[in-house]
């Protein structure tokens, strides 16, 4: 009896959603490469596509811009004020495009660098599934 309920509530429910196709632009430095594992690694509801002509979404990456901080300045800092924060910083920002139009766009700021490149692109997945499909 259970099953045969079940049967019919699935039978009325809307089918679902297919997900978008999403085109992630390459980067000089292959950041791309890390934003489309990190959109399987964060299950975000899109097919990645490496055909932009096929693609319903855009996503236009820069590469991982590293702010270094010099010796001098960490030594200055841990003298006279705490050594806390004073790691290297790794930037980057992406915008997600339909068309002609801007759909949404991020910036992320992590510590350590380029080598925290799969958090940086982690933290656009995470952000992109919550900010921008979700809210569809």
């Amino acid at each position: 009896m259970n099953a045969l309920l079940l049967l019919l509530l699935l039978a009325q429910a809307p089918p679902p959603a297919e997900a978008p196709t999403l085109y992630i632009s390459p980067s000089e430095d292959r950041f791309d490469v890390f934003v489309a594992a990190a959109m399987t690694k964060k299950k975000v509801p899109v097919q990645v596509t490496t055909d932009k002509d096929a693609a319903d979404l855009v996503m236009l990456t820069t590469g991982v811009e590293v702010q270094k901080q010099s010796t001098g300045s960490k030594v200055a800092r841990c003298l006279f004020m705490s050594c806390g924060g004073i790691e290297d910083r790794g930037t980057t920002s992406v915008q997600v495009v339909q068309g002609d139009i801007v759909v949404w766009s991020y910036s992320v700021n992590k510590g350590r660098g380029q080598k925290n490149r799969q958090s940086l692109a982690e933290a656009i997945a995470k952000h992109f599934k919550d900010d921008y499909l979700r809210k569809k």
